[in-house]
């Protein structure tokens, strides 16, 4: 099987989108004056920010469903792991200048009266070991329920709603005081990051940039990936896997290594959400989150990777400004506009445009087709 080649016209166009994104939104929040039409005020970056870790969090989905056919309803469950990785060396950054003034217990420990720090919170006062977790914590989980499920066959809807079930049960488990991770209340009131306020607006260009850089390294990885022969194999049990296992291939393994490697982009992507939101809690475990992330696939299109961030980004902008014009309608519109796209739009907004250019570009050879003729003719 031949291997398709990296830098493809779409990655061409996501990559150069992304470094316009990524040079523009710095320029125009720094360089524009206040009050211009071209100005981007402080609490945009930040927005804009979040919405590229949710893209990172659609490509990580559009990789499992749209390439192998693994329906993850439980993906925010890896991202929000992720962002308590870096929300704990945020909190480890806060020291005597908490509310408790206490140099190691975060405030929260100190109100419930703990007298010392849990073993598992050791190490994560150190940059490099917090980045070491956002990748190994979220991949640890995936691969030990990947093996249990993958090794056992269980596929389609029923994979779908234990993966559900795994996210449900870690959000009971992580509101529970005793956890030591906050509580109902999460982890939050962050202060620096190397040393850097996390309020600044310099702090934020480049937490956006830095998003923007991860979302571009993830896109050419998950492009690799789709574009080997480890992608085609699995396409292949995406299509057909009971005639892919007959042919030899090792299903499970290949299934396992891809679920894996997409959680661990999911924790990427929780773990650069987290310092520009300014807070970490249980509700990111709530299923309808992981519900939501597949909606923005679909609608971006499914199968596609540029897609997935497309979706991400219109649904998002979308979510912003009805929960602000009219708030009660937005999950109504957010079914509609699902149900609209599975009826109408099966490959998404990215496949319906592909289709629609190659209709065009058929109607335009046909139309060219006679006159050639004739002209040969003469």
């Amino acid at each position: 099987m031949r291997t398709q080649s990296l830098f493809d016209r779409q990655t061409t166009v996501v990559l150069s989108l992304l470094a316009a994104a990524a040079i523009l939104v710095p320029a125009m929040n720094g360089l524009a004056l206040p009050g211009s039409a071209l100005h981007l005020s402080d609490h945009l970056v930040p927005l804009l920010g979040k919405y590229v870790c949710f893209a990172l969090l659609a490509l990580s989905v559009d990789l499992i469903w749209g390439f192998c056919g693994i329906l993850s309803l439980g993906h925010g469950a890896f991202f929000t792991l992720g962002g308590y990785a870096m929300g704990m060396y945020l909190m480890r950054q806060i020291g005597p200048r908490g509310v408790y003034a206490d140099p190691v217990l975060p405030d929260f420990m100190v109100f419930l009266d703990w007298k010392e720090l849990p073993w598992f919170w050791y190490g994560f006062d150190w940059l490099p070991f917090a980045a070491l977790m956002v990748l190994l914590v979220p991949g640890a989980l995936a691969f030990v329920f990947g093996w249990f499920a993958f090794r056992s066959r269980v596929t389609g809807v029923y994979f779908s709603i234990i993966t559900q079930a795994m996210t449900f049960a870690l959000m009971l488990a992580f509101f529970r005081n005793d956890m030591g991770l906050g509580g109902n209340n999460g982890l939050t009131d962050f202060k620096e990051i190397l040393g850097f306020p996390v309020q600044a607006g310099s702090t934020r260009i480049v937490l956006f940039v830095l998003s923007v850089l991860a979302l571009a390294g993830g896109y050419l990885l998950c492009r690799w990936v789709v574009g080997s022969t480890f992608g085609k194999v699995l396409v292949a049990i995406r299509d057909a896997e009971s005639r892919t296992r007959f042919l030899g291939y090792r299903v499970e393994h290949y299934k396992l290594a891809v679920f894996t490697l997409s959680a661990m982009l999911a924790g990427v992507a929780g773990a650069l959400y987290v310092p520009q939101v300014g807070i970490i809690n249980p509700s990111e475990f709530a299923p309808a989150n992981s519900i939501e992330v597949v909606i923005w696939v679909a609608v971006g299109g499914r199968g596609t990777l540029a897609g997935a961030i497309l979706g991400a980004l219109l649904v998002n902008a979308g979510k912003t400004w009805f929960t602000a014009a009219l708030p009660e309608f937005w999950l109504f519109a957010l079914g509609g506009l699902f149900v609209f796209v599975t009826l109408f739009m099966p490959r998404g907004i990215l496949g319906a445009a592909s289709d629609l250019w190659e209709r065009s570009s058929q109607k335009l050879r046909a139309r060219r087709s006679p006159q050639s003729v004739t002209h040969a003719a003469e």
